[in-house]
């Protein structure tokens, strides 16, 4: 396991920011609104041959005019408590806060080190400003920019040396699931429920949940990074640059991930928003997983789950693999069935079917259903092969593949999901022209050609 360095500070001092610079990734919203970051954010980090995870949080206030500083506190302490090195970041630009001095009370009372970094010194002519934070009776202050970067290399110097050395790599083996749906669904309440604690914040008001969090899940040997997102709404509704944002890493959070769970109102039914965000993850070539939450507030005597996925398949149609599963977040009903479930989706979703099997499923189906004429002359496909999987992808080489019509390039996938087994992830067939060239990566050769006798 890498070591962990938690972020912390009151809002608006560059929490986020900082994050940003050190991952080199852009993975955390930034905004001059204090509040932005509410849920624990992970990146991961490679400085001087040190790997460890950097942990952005929410900003820590103490009182209560937020409806949910107590939750983000709450975040706080918890990345504390599993860090193995704290960062406190201080506003160089407006001076002391109350707030501060009583997150360094606070932080005197912990075990790890803990490094004091004053942000928003943006060159050495601004190196005076450290002296008023002296009066807090700190030792040692670090001046950086993480709008700019000053500053930054020899803090990182400072703080690899503190870090355990990172245990091998878990990235392996993960299965990356990303969690989203409308807002107000369950999707934080779902993970909370999976991971058996209150990791994420859970509240009646739409738009609680602003960014993508990850968070890193161990069971039964295996390790599940589980994301959660923000609710997709549509785009009519959409007015505030956050929630723009926010729709924006849901919707690339889809683009990275294995298996994502479509978590769906039961009591609601199902909305055309449902579908909209389903098609988005069909679209990026995700497996899928319908989750239909709030079970347990369902009329047993009006709908079975068995006509709920009816219902669903006549408006997915283009979904018709994908499992549905009901739970509720609330109660714990079927919830341990989605890990097997995902286990189920991500390894055929990985799978590699043999070239000579593809080939032979193919043929039997071409000759079982005659491809259809195009200008006179019978479509032919000669050779299929799998290019990639996650999704399994096939390519298969045609006299005429732009006159493949959709309907039989379906009738094709059907027959290789039901020739290989493959019945739960998504399955790309594409068509190209054969060219009489072999590609090695980069490299194509002619394959050589018989001479004719004139």
């Amino acid at each position: 396991m890498k070591p962990i360095v938690a972020i912390i500070g009151r809002p608006n001092v560059g929490k986020s920011t900082l994050f940003n610079r050190i991952t080199r990734r852009k993975d955390a919203i930034v905004d001059n609104m204090p509040g932005v970051t509410r849920d624990r954010h992970y990146g991961e980090v490679i400085w001087d041959d040190h790997a460890f995870i950097l942990v952005d949080t929410g900003g820590f206030i103490t009182g209560d005019d937020d409806a949910f500083a107590a939750h983000i506190r709450v975040q706080v302490q918890h990345a504390v408590a599993e860090a193995e090195a704290v960062v406190l970041v201080l506003d160089g630009k407006h001076g002391q806060s109350p707030y501060d001095h009583d997150l360094i009370q606070w932080l005197r009372t912990v075990s790890q080190p803990v490094f004091y970094v004053v942000n928003k010194i943006d060159g050495p002519e601004q190196e005076p400003r450290l002296y008023d934070f002296y009066a807090l009776g700190l030792e040692k202050l670090h001046s950086l920019s993480a709008e700019h970067g000053y500053g930054l290399p020899d803090f990182l110097d400072d703080l690899v040396k503190v870090l355990p050395v990172a245990e091998a790599s878990e990235d392996e083996g993960q299965i990356r699931i990303a969690v989203v749906g409308r807002p107000n669904v369950g999707k934080s309440s779902l993970i909370n429920r999976l991971l058996g604690q209150e990791r994420l914040l859970v509240s009646d008001v739409p738009g609680t949940t602003r960014d993508a969090v990850d968070t890193l899940c161990r069971r039964n040997e295996r390790v599940y990074r589980l994301i959660d997102t923000a609710g997709i709404r549509r785009k009519a509704k959409v007015d505030l640059k956050l929630e723009k944002f926010s729709i924006i890493k849901a919707l690339k959070s889809l683009e990275l991930c294995d298996v994502a769970l479509i978590v769906l109102d039961a009591q609601q039914g199902i909305t055309e928003q449902d579908i909209k965000v389903a098609g988005y993850a069909h679209e990026r070539g995700c497996g899928v997983i319908f989750v239909a939450n709030k079970w347990d507030l369902v009329d047993a005597s009006t709908l079975t789950p068995h006509r709920f996925g009816q219902r669903l398949f006549e408006t997915a149609r283009f979904l018709q693999f994908a499992p549905v599963l009901t739970v509720s977040a609330l109660t714990g009903q079927r919830i341990n069935k989605l890990f097997a479930l995902a286990d189920q989706v991500f390894e055929q979703y990985a799978m590699r079917v043999g070239t000579g099997a593809i080939n032979r499923i193919v043929k039997q189906a071409t000759e079982r259903n005659e491809p259809p004429m195009h200008k006179g002359r019978r479509l032919k496909f000669y050779y299929t092969t799998q290019v990639t999987q996650r999704p399994p992808t096939f390519v298969t080489f045609a006299n005429f593949p732009g006159a493949v019509h959709f309907s039989y390039q379906r009738y094709l996938i059907n027959q290789i999901r039901a020739g290989t087994g493959l019945n739960l992830p998504p399955i790309r067939l594409y068509f190209r022209q054969r060219t009489g060239k072999i590609e090695f990566g980069k490299w194509k050769k002619n394959r050589p050609r018989k001479k004719t006798r004139k």
